[in-house]
């Protein structure tokens, strides 16, 4: 593939979504040589038609309601995002805190209290895989059930 069909692939990708370089470079890495790919990316960066930033920006903006901090900053570091940048886009995109939004995805998941204890690990088992801490998702199933943690 010659490096002017190279870089029609990466702007047809990124003008589908945003891809951070990791992913993009992994995307056009079959379709090129190391070099010629680095090359493309690169300059792709250089026109900001690629960003890091942007990408871990919309990444927390379009999960960031369903999920905890924890397991944004590691599916940003799947995609090969720095931990710093992830961390950041974490902490500026996030509106509501960390409970609040716990406590949002357990209502509509649940919505009622653990009537027993196998159920409160249930629900503690889905709010630790959505990526809340564990301090968070003790203080929201705290009291709705009569089992202690």
């Amino acid at each position: 593939m010659t490096t002017e069909e190279l870089r029609q692939r990466a702007l047809r990708l990124l003008a589908q979504r945003d891809h951070s370089r990791a992913e993009l470079t992994r995307k056009l890495s079959s379709h090129g040589s190391p070099d010629e790919v680095a090359e493309v990316v690169s300059r792709m960066a250089e026109l900001d038609l690629q960003s890091d930033r942007r990408f871990a920006e919309q990444f927390v903006r379009s999960r960031g309601a369903r999920f905890g901090s924890e397991r944004l900053r590691r599916e940003l570091r799947q995609r090969g995002i720095d931990d710093a940048l992830g961390a950041s886009a974490v902490a500026s995109e996030l509106d509501a805190d960390e409970f609040e939004r716990a406590r949002r995805v357990w209502q509509t998941r649940f919505g009622e209290s653990a009537s027993d204890r196998r159920e409160w690990a249930r629900q503690a088992r889905f709010l630790q895989y959505r990526g809340f801490s564990t301090d968070v998702i003790h203080r929201i199933l705290k009291g709705r059930s009569d089992e202690s943690a």
